[in-house]
């Protein structure tokens, strides 16, 4: 039971970590896990990933279905298309820290309020209205990407084909 509420209060303190700061773990003779924000001895530095953050729709434009609807049906058919540009379908590449570049492009290009949003592997993880979104530190494996344009209340309005990428990370086990 004390295991399972530490192990509990870690993962919170893992939660509640910003992406700058150091997180430090350590097991005692008996076993228990602590996690903390400050060094202890025999301690190990923890890699924190950062939180990815969405822009969630207004309540109020939520409630609205039917108007929702038909505003988004005349704002995506506004655009002819929506492609990632890069990576390309199917492309293998190496990147030693994980960091991938997407480029997204529009036709006709982004309305004013509209934004280009990128979904990796289901998530998203980036907005951007110049169309390129860089997202950082991708595990290794093949990943699928998603490409939206979504309005300024954060709904979809087009959607593009999704691509798919093999990323190659060096490790330290090889």
């Amino acid at each position: 039971m004390k295991a399972s509420f530490t192990l509990a209060t870690g993962l919170l303190l893992l939660a509640s970590a910003t992406a700058y700061a150091e997180v430090y773990r350590h097991v005692d003779a008996q076993g228990n896990v602590t996690f903390t924000d400050e060094p202890m001895q025999g301690g190990e530095t923890i890699q924190v990933k950062p939180v990815t953050t969405i822009t969630l729709p207004k309540p109020e434009a939520v409630m609205q279905t039917d108007r929702l609807l038909k505003e988004v049906e005349r704002e995506g058919a506004a655009y002819e298309s929506v492609t990632l540009a890069h990576p390309e379908d199917g492309q293998a590449f190496h990147s030693g820290n994980g960091d991938v570049t997407f480029e997204v492009r529009s036709t006709p290009s982004l309305r004013r309020g509209h934004r280009y949003e990128v979904t990796l592997d289901g998530q998203p993880v980036g907005q951007s209205s110049s169309g390129s979104i860089t997202v950082n530190n991708i595990d290794r494996g093949t990943h699928n990407v998603g490409v939206h344009i979504v309005d300024s209340d954060g709904i979809q309005v087009k959607s593009g084909q999704p691509v798919s990428f093999t990323i190659h990370r060096p490790s330290r086990l090889n």
